[in-house]
């Protein structure tokens, strides 16, 4: 699918563009209408009038004696000239074509009009009875010029930029309010906490912004009363199940089999709570400092690698990003224990820089050489709860990988499992730069 209802290909995709496309060619539109207008009525008919009025002086020019035609070229500056003297006419649109088409209505079909606007503007005007005479006929009062055109021209062309820069201020100005909903949108999808938006704008904004506050108070005090229930069930089971345990531990002599599957069991029990209490603790109120993100997989790593080598480590040279640093090293530890869990020899983890869209990220990779885990799984993993029961064991709560997929995106980062080529599984976290 290419496009929602009302989406066309030629079209912008963006509300901005849109606008901004909208008001121009409308600006334009009725600009050009102007022009047209202008040459279709007003200046054309001076040029009519004009025309015609040098008509019936060619005319009357034609009809007089010598004297009267000296008094005419004196007054006028009208002359006879012959024919080599005759320049090529140019073309002015819409000046020539009038100027021709009315002196052939007036003088005759078979009159012959050359106009001449740039130098000494003037009309040369031959007929085939008045043997190879041309009259020339100076323009000089003539109140249009053919530059003009290009003049009209340029005007709408600035008329165009000028619209163009008017409306993307505006449109700048009625995108904002979008633009702030936007972002605070994605701050809740992340399950960050939102600050109100500001409801003192127009009232249609205004409207939405209540609405959304609204929404976000809702969510809000839902994912509080979520991690309130969560919270007091998890602290509640705890007092009996350690009760439970020191009573098994008592009765460990008499049945010591038995009482050790149900230590085992107990233990399962309360490392499961805190799966739910690392769940729900997400690290949104813990501040983002700039971190070496090697330095904190060394920490995590430490522990591990006491003794023998069970991780090893390349780790490239990679800049500082904001991070929240228990949230991230409770990321490493989840994906590393998992390597751990279902992964053979070889557990590797890498950082470096890497660049996709002309954008640098900086990627963590922890890297096992596993049975790898079916393609058709790889997203619902990240889903609280589930296991990939066909490719991995299915022992766990499945909130290991939703935690990190959780922490992730309130970074802005990516998470992804990918299989490697000669079997195992790739964890990938990419941040932006």
């Amino acid at each position: 699918m290419k496009g929602g209802p009302g989406w066309h290909p030629l079209l912008p995709r963006s509300f901005f563009a849109r606008t901004i496309l909208l008001v121009l060619l409308v600006t334009l539109f009725s600009k050009l209408l102007t022009m047209l207008y202008l040459m279709s009525n007003e200046d054309l008919l001076v040029d009519r009038q004009y025309s015609h009025g040098t008509a019936m002086l060619i005319s009357a020019y034609w009809a007089s004696d010598e004297q009267t035609r000296d008094d005419i070229e004196m007054m006028t500056g009208m002359q006879l000239v012959p024919h080599d003297e005759v320049p090529r006419g140019e073309v002015h649109w819409p000046y020539t074509g009038i100027f021709t088409k009315q002196m052939r209505h007036e003088l005759g079909d078979q009159t012959d009009v050359r106009v001449r606007i740039q130098g000494e503007p003037a009309i040369w005007v031959h007929q085939p009875s008045h043997q190879g005479h041309w009259l020339k006929v100076p323009l000089y009062a003539h109140p249009l010029r053919g530059a003009r055109v290009w003049m009209v021209v340029l005007w709408l062309g600035l008329i165009g930029v000028l619209s163009t820069a008017a409306a993307w201020i505006f449109v700048r100005q009625l995108n904002q309010p979008l633009k702030k909903l936007e972002q605070a949108a994605q701050r809740i999808g992340r399950g960050q906490s939102v600050h109100l938006l500001d409801t003192s704008c127009p009232a249609e904004i205004a409207e939405v912004y209540r609405a959304f506050n609204q929404m976000a108070d809702d969510v809000e005090q839902a994912n509080r009363d979520r991690s309130l229930l969560l919270a007091g069930v998890s602290h509640d089971l705890r007092t009996p199940l350690t009760r439970m345990r020191l009573s098994t531990e008592l009765l460990s002599s008499a049945e010591p089999d038995l009482t050790e599957g149900m230590i085992r069991d107990i233990e399962d029990m309360d490392a499961i709570l805190d799966q739910f209490m690392a769940f729900m603790r997400d690290g949104s109120t813990e501040s983002a400092d700039p971190e070496d993100i090697n330095e904190i997989i060394r920490e995590v790593i430490a522990p591990l690698n006491t003794g023998e080598e069970n991780v090893r480590l390349c780790l490239e040279p990679v800049p500082r990003i904001p991070l929240r640093r228990l949230s991230m090293k409770r990321v490493m530890a989840n994906l590393i224990e998992n390597a751990l869990t279902h992964g053979r020899d070889g557990i590797e983890v890498c950082t470096y820089v890497t660049r996709a869209a002309a954008k640098p990220y900086l990627v963590v990779a922890v890297l096992d050489r596993g049975p790898g885990i079916d393609p058709t799984e790889c997203e619902a993993l990240f889903t609280p709860f589930t296991r990939g029961d066909r490719a991995r064991t299915t022992k766990g709560t499945g909130l290991g990988l939703a935690i990190v997929k959780r922490i992730a995106e309130a970074h802005g980062a990516t998470v992804q499992l990918l299989n490697r080529t000669g079997g195992g599984t790739e964890a990938r976290l990419s941040f932006p730069i």
